[in-house]
């Protein structure tokens, strides 16, 4: 049976969310920055051969992508502080266990304890 958080594994959380947070807050922010500046450089004519606006419109595209993900995660950290705010942060949505601190500490916006993500994944993967 997995123990329920103690304040300080509650605490060190929380931290631990909010610093991932504010660094894909910055990222994020950065890469629309650079996405931007990249997007003024073809307008303004700085990309002329076509070989080189393929290759910029493929960097491009990957900043998208990433830009996707990092606010896919963001929206992972919004739900765990809406978690955190109820006081059900580490209890597994599923059935009502504590998620326990392990899981947490390495993916911490773990909304289900080890054995329902497991069942989740068997029962929602292709094939």
């Amino acid at each position: 049976m997995v123990e329920p958080l103690t304040r300080e594994q509650s605490r060190a959380l929380r931290e631990q969310l909010q610093g991932r947070y504010d660094t894909l807050i910055a990222d994020v922010r950065q890469e629309l920055l650079q996405a931007d500046n990249e997007r003024y450089a073809e307008l303004a004519g700085l990309v002329h051969d076509p070989g080189d606006e393929s290759v910029a419109d493929l960097i491009s595209d990957l900043d998208l992508a990433d830009i996707d993900r990092h606010i896919g995660e963001l929206r992972d950290l919004e739900a765990a502080f809406d978690r955190v705010r109820r006081g059900e942060y580490g209890i597994c949505v599923d059935c009502g266990d504590d998620i326990g601190f392990d899981r947490l500490h390495a993916y911490p916006t773990a909304k289900r304890c080890l054995p329902c993500q497991q069942r989740h994944e068997r029962s929602y993967s292709p094939g």
